[in-house]
């Protein structure tokens, strides 16, 4: 098999699936950047306003249908699949499979079909296993998941997904793999699980916290990271793009340092928190068939450890990160500049002055 990386040049043709969420307009605006044009699939009826002011070719089109796909593919050297359903509950659970799986395949083949010379995939670090992980041991894309640790649909659709990704290489498409950890930034609208964190603490929502490792990365980061793949990743291989290693009570720390506002001082016993998980999810998720209040999977990832080392994608790639405090800092601006944040919060916020050294602010105990 011959790597063909794919550099992304002025004049070329790109498309981004799910261009318009919050990683995919991400890697929008670092190929536009680069001087290419970009065809952005968006959900029909989907949120576009992560585009408003670009120069971009916007095609409405879902990735369950293998047409609209292949009209999005055409005419593209180079495809970044980002789209995925990222949730933690749906109210379909097929369409877990039938979003992340199926409209894989349905990238896959069009790609193939109209030669495409390069495909970056976005995966995610929730298809490794993370067994004796601590947040001074981390582990890498060779550490495998055990089936019954794959938590939810999102992670079980999405290891599926990475094996048609790892065939169509076999067979002979040029695919990089990207696998993203827990991503925070600007353009978070939904917003996605780990900028939900960042948003109930701005928010006084998160009363306490668990013994947790989280990986904090700046989503612009993330994009740079997918388009080091595309020009020198090689095919069928897997990256980390990650950026700090932080336990989670040292994540919420460094909000309320950058912040101002006060940080949550009581520990919760992980038992408590998926007691209550099981009980969301059986009384809101099963039985009233709304989105659990305190998702089962989130309690589950509540008492894991996701603690990851991306040596391989510094090594191979070039890729590097800022640090967690700067990507924290960021994210919660975002959210209180964007309304998402009560005005009596937003007013008892202080925030680091101009210019100030933010690594003083990063809190480790």
């Amino acid at each position: 098999m011959t790597d063909r990386g794919a550099g992304v040049d002025p004049g070329t043709r790109v498309l981004v699936t799910g261009g318009a969420g919050f990683v995919g307009s991400s890697v929008v605006r670092a190929v536009l950047d680069r001087g290419a044009e970009v065809v952005a699939l968006v959900e029909p009826g989907g949120d576009s306003a992560n585009l408003d002011g670009l120069d971009v070719d916007v095609v409405s089109g879902d990735l369950r249908d293998a047409d609209a796909v292949g009209r999005a593919v055409a005419g593209c050297s180079t495809v970044f699949h980002v789209a995925a359903l990222y949730r933690f509950w749906a109210p379909d659970p097929e369409a877990f499979y039938d979003i992340n799986v199926t409209g894989t395949r349905h990238v896959l083949e069009t790609a193939r079909a109209h030669n495409v010379n390069r495909v970056v995939y976005t995966s995610t670090v929730g298809t490794l296993g993370l067994f004796g992980a601590t947040t001074d041991a981390p582990v890498d894309e060779r550490s495998f998941a055990h089936i019954d640790h794959l938590f939810g649909l999102y992670k079980q659709s999405k290891y599926v997904a990475e094996h048609e990704v790892l065939r169509a290489a076999a067979e002979g498409l040029p695919v990089v793999l990207v696998q993203p950890t827990t991503p925070v930034g600007p353009r978070d609208r939904g917003p996605t699980p780990t900028g939900r964190t960042v948003l109930e603490f701005l928010q006084g929502h998160i009363p306490g916290y668990v013994d947790t490792t989280l990986n904090i990365v700046d989503v612009e980061d993330v994009a740079a990271g997918h388009l080091l793949a595309a020009a020198g990743g090689r095919v069928g291989r897997s990256y980390i793009l990650d950026g700090q290693n932080l336990e989670l009570r040292d994540v919420l720390g460094t909000l309320a340092a950058v912040t101002g506002l006060p940080a949550p001082t009581r520990r919760f016993p992980a038992a408590l928190a998926l007691a209550a998980g099981h009980v969301s999810d059986v009384v809101e998720g099963r039985l009233l068939r709304r989105e659990p209040s305190v998702p089962l999977e989130g309690a589950r990832m509540s008492t894991t450890h996701m603690s990851f080392d991306d040596s391989r994608a510094r090594e191979e790639l070039g890729y590097r990160s800022r640090p967690a405090v700067e990507a924290l800092e960021r994210a919660a601006r975002w959210f209180v500049e964007t309304g998402a944040v009560r005005p009596e919060r937003v007013a008892r916020c202080t925030w680091p002055t101009p210019g100030a050294d933010l690594a003083s602010f990063e809190i480790r105990t």
